[in-house]
């Protein structure tokens, strides 16, 4: 990797928040449902964290690419998540928690993707590299599940928002620590010419599988601790369970620029969906078998790893250097945000009413339809991306 690029500050970035995530994903349903939430609420509550991610990482990124100072707009938003996130220790009701969720999820989700197109404008046309710079967020996210799997066996859940709020002033320090990437100052995109590219047969049918696969995503990311413990797993083997798909994950990103030499595009996003059906299978018959549930976070390492780097590789392609961060924005908002949300809020009532077995067999129906839409790109050309950050039939 060329000496030009920070590795180790952009590292730092991706380490702390996704330590956030890793603290967040496993932890916060139990710390809802030990305020006294329902699963209906908390599934509500779950919803907002996610569903902001459909309208700040939009206006972010707007705003992001129409003044061309990114990194400033990345410190602003990371800030105001620390001091909104403050509130979280008046230990509010419903509605008070509602809205400190919206506000600091508002500006945490919206800086992520605009730091992926800081970073890959730093590795310029390295973009397979992108994978070693970003597993030290799985880095992170692992720590955090496994650190704080271990300390809650032996420590109070009520730590949990002290504990975020560090991790919070984690992302805050490292946002100061990047600088922007080289290249011309200010360079500004406008919105017609970021509608002309999204409007391309490619980006629309690659954000519905995105937005399919993300609303799969949500028994596990709202309930999967909530389901385990239900059948008599201890926080400890909880907080492992996580970190084994993020430690598969980290795997894959290792070597997923050689899986992007030897497969199609295509061929990768059908792997990843079918595993993910079969994840969620699984899951559903089987929460009482640990060796299937370990199979199960393995296949991890696709389901979230190459899709992602899928993803990464076809933003960068798809959207002009000026429509860049509203490229990234729109693939944040339409699968984690609007996916993400709905996932989560239909698992909620799910599980409320049917269980949790039966949330996971409704995420593998919808991810058996993106799979189906994914074997529809066989109607486009074959691409594969190469070391340059383009791709070829």
């Amino acid at each position: 990797m060329s000496a030009k690029v920070p590795y180790w500050r952009l590292s730092a970035f991706y380490f702390s928040y996704f330590g956030l995530l890793g603290a967040m994903l496993p932890f916060w349903g139990l710390y809802l449902q030990q305020q006294g939430f329902s699963l209906v609420e908390i599934g509500q509550l779950m919803a907002i964290l996610v569903g902001t991610k459909l309208v700040a990482p939009n206006i972010w990124g707007w705003l992001a690419d129409h003044t061309g100072k990114r990194m400033r707009i990345i410190r602003v938003g990371a800030l105001l998540a620390l001091m909104i996130f403050g509130f979280m220790f008046q230990e509010p009701a419903f509605w008070g928690m509602a809205a400190v969720m919206a506000g600091f999820s508002f500006f945490w989700n919206a800086i992520l993707p605009q730091f992926e197109v800081v970073t890959l404008r730093h590795l310029k046309t390295a973009t397979d590299q992108y994978s070693r710079i970003r597993l030290w967020g799985s880095v992170g996210f692992v720590v955090a599940v496994v650190g704080l799997g271990w300390f809650f066996e032996r420590a109070s859940l009520q730590w949990l928002p002290l504990i975020l709020l560090f991790l919070l002033a984690m992302i805050v320090l490292a946002s100061f620590s990047v600088g922007s990437p080289p290249g011309k100052k200010g360079q500004k995109g406008s919105l017609a010419a970021f509608l002309r590219e999204l409007k391309a047969p490619q980006p629309i049918l690659f954000f519905s599988i995105c937005f399919l696969l993300q609303i799969s995503h949500g028994p596990y990311y709202t309930f999967f601790s909530i389901y385990l413990e239900n059948y008599g797993y201890s926080k400890t083997l909880i907080g492992w369970l996580w970190a084994l798909g993020v430690i598969a994950e980290i795997g894959i990103f290792l070597i997923a620029h050689r899986l992007f030499d030897r497969f199609s595009v295509r061929s990768l996003a059908c792997t990843c969906l079918a595993l993910a059906a079969l994840r969620w299978l699984v899951t559903g018959l089987y929460p009482q078998s640990l060796v299937i549930i370990l199979l199960a976070q393995i296949t991890h390492a696709a389901t979230f790893g190459v899709f992602h780097a899928i993803a990464m590789h076809l933003i960068h392609r798809y959207f002009s250097s000026s429509a860049s961060g509203q490229g990234q924005a729109m693939y944040s908002a339409l699968s984690f945000g609007a996916g993400g949300a709905i996932g989560a809020f239909l698992s909620g009532f799910i599980v409320e009413n049917w269980g949790g077995s039966m949330a996971y067999f409704m995420a593998a129906g919808v991810a058996i339809v993106a799979a189906v839409l994914a074997l529809s790109l066989s109607t486009h050309p074959s691409y594969r991306v190469s070391h340059d950050g383009t791709q070829s039939a």
